[in-house]
């Protein structure tokens, strides 16, 4: 089981485990486990026992449809409590010439940020390098001069958020290899070289939170997490119809609009609310009045989000939709309204094996953690070295790259 990789996207809604293996003609699924998330909430754990059954029956599924042993895993990582920054760093190049090494070392320097103890590197990611100050290049490996500057985005999260969703990992006998920012995973399969390349930013719009990367010249600069997601619209329904949080889930699949003006006026629907004995008929302009304002409101975040990190101009690809509230009708178009850019939604593409249950932007992330685990030991100075977890990574990072290069 050694080319077999394990996925584990621990939401505020589901738990999905998958069992994946790349091969020539793409990435084969082999063990699928998908089981409700309870225990979390707006990406944090707040029942440890809850959240740790979930993961053992969804790790449970997964075995059992792949006829494998589950040991360790790349799991997802979202919450309220991640948060980043940019840092650089500037090293003397050693002999004239850049070689790994002084790419190392440059970006050891620029990820030398103040760390408070109560939290945690979760990544490092390269934004660029600039030699004797000429900027915007990509790899200056064998490039002549005499100053080597690394430019990296730092993602950081609570220490002991992620020391408790560790830890039910580890109690349902799973091992973490890492934690993955969620719109990292999600970005791995579905964006494009040339949505990464022109700018673009994605909004993986998940049950508690709703999780944002931008995207320019190929790397993610910046990154942000909100605490609003498709539960909230749920219970907005719930509290403005008075409905029980399960009903209200299953009106919001079956006849929820994002658009007002989409829904037919003399369209009905049938509910139970709280206090009636019998059914009743309401409007299903409703019920749209209700899910438009709170989408309304989320799109004007992630709008607010995009401007205040400046990039907002360097976005010509616009914004790829993805996770599972971001599927209901009409939701592209009041984006597009909102947010003023380009807007489409994308899903996991080009799998093989057990896939049925995977065609939908609620799996991206789920299948962005298998993808993730692919590139990141093929492109450790691009975008995916490790800076947290493990001590020794300089050493691991001359690895990689003895391995690459001639």
């Amino acid at each position: 089981m050694s080319d077999v990789i394990v996925g584990i996207d621990v939401g505020t809604t589901k738990v999905c485990t998958l069992l994946g293996r790349q091969e020539a003609d793409g990435l084969h699924i082999l063990g699928v486990g998908i089981e409700p998330s309870q225990g979390m909430r707006k990406g944090a754990v707040v029942d440890l026992e809850k959240t740790t059954a979930a993961i053992r029956r969804s790790v449970a599924q997964a075995e059992s449809t792949s006829g494998m042993t589950v040991t360790a895993a790349y799991v997802s990582l979202a919450g309220e409590h991640v948060s980043s920054t940019n840092g650089r760093g500037m090293v003397s190049v050693q002999g004239g010439v850049v070689d790994e090494y002084d790419i190392i070392r440059a970006l050891d320097q620029a990820r030398m940020i103040s760390v408070p103890p109560d939290r945690k590197v979760v990544h490092v990611i390269q934004r660029g390098y600039a030699l004797d100050a000429q900027e915007g290049i990509r790899d200056p490996r064998g490039m002549h001069g005499s100053r080597l500057e690394a430019e990296t985005h730092i993602i950081t999260a609570s220490r002991a958020m992620m020391n408790n969703l560790e830890q039910c990992v580890n109690q349902a006998g799973v091992q973490v290899v890492d934690f993955v920012l969620n719109p990292l995973a999600s970005g791995e399969v579905i964006l494009t070289e040339d949505d990464r390349q022109m700018g673009v930013a994605v909004c993986d719009i998940g049950g508690g939170t709703t999780d944002v990367a931008i995207y320019v010249d190929g790397d993610a600069w910046h990154t942000m997490v909100m605490p609003v997601g498709g539960s909230h619209v749920t219970n907005d329904i719930a509290v403005g119809l008075r409905l029980p949080p399960a009903q209200a889930e299953e009106l919001k699949i079956r006849y929820g609009h994002a658009l007002q003006r989409e829904v037919a006026p003399e369209e009905m629907i049938t509910i139970r609310p709280f206090g009636e004995e019998q059914d009743v008929q309401i409007n299903r302009l409703e019920m749209a009045y209700i899910i438009e304002a709170r989408m309304e409101e989320l799109f004007a975040l992630i709008r607010k989000e995009i401007k205040r990190s400046g990039y907002d101009g360097l976005l010509p690809a616009g914004v790829v939709l993805t996770g599972g509230g971001s599927q209901l009708p009409g939701v592209l178009t009041l984006a597009r309204e909102v947010l003023d850019m380009p807007v489409r939604l994308a899903r996991p593409t080009g799998l093989q094996g057990m896939t049925d249950q995977l065609d939908s932007p609620a799996y991206s992330t789920s299948v962005g953690l298998l993808h993730w685990a692919n590139t990141m030991h093929a492109r450790p100075l691009e975008v995916r070295y490790r800076a947290g977890r493990n001590d020794g990574w300089m050493e691991k990072a001359r690895g990689f790259l003895k391995r690459l290069l001639p």
